[in-house]
C-alpha cells in the first residue's frame, strides 16, 4: 500500500467505465451498495468513444451519401453532392459527447463515486488509483474488473496513427484516403472499409482465412460478398499481409496469396483489424490472486466470479463474445450476485450484429453447429427479394434463415442478412430465450408491409413442412 495514504472504503469497486463497468456500477448503486467507479480515460469506454457509437455515426452518414448517389434510379437527382469530413467529424463527436454526459448523469443518479485514474491491485481487497489527483488508495469488499480489450498489433505493421491505423484512428480521419487497405476481414474492418468506400476511397480487404467474417454462416457471407463486389470493394481471402514498401514513389502493402504470389496493393492508409486482446497489463492481478486462462483472459464462472470469490470480471477482459451488450448483461449479473440475488449468465440468446451493407445478424446455433451437436434440423428460409417492403426500400439483398429441431420444432438459431436486420434480431433472441417453437413465430401475426414479415415467412416454411431436413 502507498506509504502515508488514507484508504477509502467502498462496498464495490468497479475498474473500467465501459458498457460493462458503468452498467454494473449503476445497478450496484441502485441496489443500495456504496460504489466507486474507476476510469482511466472517458466514461463509456471504447464502445462509446472509439468503437460502436462513432462507427455507427459514420456508417449512417456514408449510407446517406450512397443512397443519394443511387437515387437517380428513382428519379431523384442531386446536383452538388459532396462530403465535408471536418463537419462530419464534428457531428460524430457531438453525438459521443451527448452520450458520455448521459453516462455521467446515470452514475450520479445511482450515487456512484467516479474516480479518474489507472487502478492496480495491492492485495485481494486493496487497489491504488493513479490519476490527476495523485495516488488514491481504496479498500473494497467486492471488486468488478471491467477493463475491456485493445486491438492486436502486428509486429510488421505497428500502429503509427498516420499510415498504419487502428480502428480509433480510422474513425477520426479528416480526409478520405485515395487507397485504403484493410488487414483483417472481421466486422470492424468490413464496417469501416464500407464506410470509406461509400465516401469515395478505393478499398481492398485482406483476410487470411477462407472467408471474411470467419465463423459466420456462409449463406450470410455470400450475400455480403455479392454486395461488396457491386460496391467495388476488392477482397483477397487466404492472403497474408507482409508489410509496407515503397514502389515507384508510392507506398504499397505487400500481400502474399495462398499460391505464393506477392501482390503490391496501393495503400495511402492501412487499417489493421485482426483481433483484440484483454486489457490486464498494469492491473497487477497477481497481487489479488486472480487467474487468467491460456489466452490471457480472466477466468470466471456463471456469476462472473473469478477464482477469488469477492472479485468479479465482466466484458471483453473475461473473454467469450467481445460484444458491448454481452458486457452490459454481465455487469448486471455481477452486481446482482454481489447483492445476493440469484443472477447468472445464460448465453442461449446473445445476438451478434455486423453493421455492414447489407447488415448481418444472428443468434443461437447455425445449421452446421446444430448438426454437429446431434440435432436433426429443419431450416426455413425467406429471401428479401420477395419482400414488398425491401423492394420499396430498394434493398433486396439478403435472407432470413431459421434453424429448428426437426423433432420438437424448437428454434435453435436464426441468421439474417439484409436491410435493418440489426433491429429484427431481437425478436429472434426473445424466441430463443423463451424456448419458442417455429410454430409460435409462424402463428404470430406480423404487420404488412414490413421487413420483419421475413421472420414469420421463414418460420412458416418450417411449420408448413417446407423446411429442408
Amino acid at each position: 500500500m502507498v506509504m502515508g495514504s488514507i484508504k477509502t472504503g467502498t462496498d464495490v469497486l468497479v475498474i473500467g467505465a465501459g458498457p460493462g463497468g458503468y452498467v454494473a456500477a449503476a445497478r450496484a448503486g441502485h441496489l443500495g451498495l456504496d460504489v466507486t467507479l474507476v476510469e482511466a480515460s472517458e466514461l463509456g469506454g471504447v464502445c462509446l468513444n472509439e468503437g460502436c457509437i462513432p462507427s455507427k455515426a459514420l456508417i449512417a452518414a456514408a449510407n446517406i451519401v450512397h443512397h443519394a448517389r443511387e437515387a437517380a434510379d428513382r428519379g431523384i437527382h442531386f446536383a452538388d453532392l459532396r462530403v465535408d469530413m471536418e463537419k462530419l467529424q464534428e457531428w460524430k463527436d457531438k453525438v459521443i459527447r451527448r452520450l458520455v454526459s448521459g453516462v455521467a448523469y446515470q452514475q450520479k443518479q445511482a450515487q456512484v463515486n467516479v474516480v479518474r485514474g489507472r487502478a492496480r491491485f495491492e492485495g485481494p481487497h486493496d487497489v491504488v488509483v493513479e490519476g490527476p489527483d495523485g495516488l488514491q488508495a481504496f479498500h473494497f469488499k467486492y471488486c468488478i474488473i471491467a477493463t475491456g480489450s485493445q486491438p492486436v498489433e502486428l509486429p510488421f505493421l505497428k500502429f503509427d496513427g498516420e499510415r498504419v491505423l487502428q480502428a480509433r484512428d480510422a474513425l477520426n480521419l479528416r480526409e478520405v484516403p485515395e487507397h485504403l487497405v484493410v488487414v483483417g476481414g472481421g466486422y470492424i474492418g468490413l464496417e469501416l472499409g464500407i464506410v470509406y468506400r461509400k465516401l469515395g476511397a478505393q478499398v481492398t480487404v485482406v483476410e487470411m482465412m477462407d472467408q471474411v467474417l470467419p465463423g459466420t454462416d456462409p449463406d450470410l457471407v455470400n450475400v455480403l460478398m455479392r454486395k461488396l463486389r457491386r460496391l467495388g470493394v476488392t477482397v483477397h481471402t487466404r492472403a497474408r499481409a507482409r508489410g509496407l514498401a515503397e514502389e515507384g514513389g508510392r507506398t504499397v502493402l505487400q500481400v502474399e496469396t495462398e499460391g505464393g504470389q506477392v501482390l503490391s496493393l496501393p495503400a495511402d492508409k492501412v487499417l489493421v483489424s485482426v483481433g483484440r486482446k484483454p486489457n490486464t497489463e498494469g492491473l497487477n492481478l497477481e497481487a489479488a490472486g486472480v487467474e487468467l486462462d491460456d489466452r490471457g483472459f480472466i477466468k470466471t464462472d456463471e456469476q462472473c466470479r473469478t477464482n477469488v470469490p469477492h472479485i468479479f470480471a465482466i466484458g471483453d477482459v473475461a473473454g467469450g463474445m467481445l460484444l458491448a451488450h454481452k458486457a452490459s448483461h454481465e455487469g448486471l449479473v455481477a452486481a446482482e450476485a454481489i447483492a445476493g440475488k440469484p443472477s447468472a449468465k445464460d448465453w442461449v440468446s446473445v445476438p451478434a450484429v455486423v453493421f455492414t451493407d447489407p447488415e448481418i445478424a444472428y443468434v443461437g446455433l447455425t445449421e452446421q453447429q446444430a448438426r454437429e451437436q446431434g440435432y436433426e434440423v429443419q431450416v426455413g428460409r425467406f429471401q428479401f427479394t420477395a419482400s414488398g417492403r425491401a423492394l420499396t426500400l430498394g434493398e433486396t439483398d439478403g435472407l432470413v434463415k431459421i434453424v429448428a429441431d426437426a423433432k420438437t420444432g424448437v428454434v435453435l438459431g436464426v441468421q439474417m442478412a439484409g436491410p435493418e436486420v440489426s433491429e429484427m434480431i431481437s425478436e429472434a433472441a426473445l424466441a430463443l430465450e423463451m424456448g419458442a417453437l417455429a410454430e409460435d413465430i409462424a402463428r404470430t401475426i406480423h404487420p404488412h408491409p414490413t421487413l420483419s414479415e421475413g421472420i414469420m415467412e421463414a418460420a412458416q416454411a418450417i411449420f408448413h413442412g417446407a423446411g429442408r431436413k
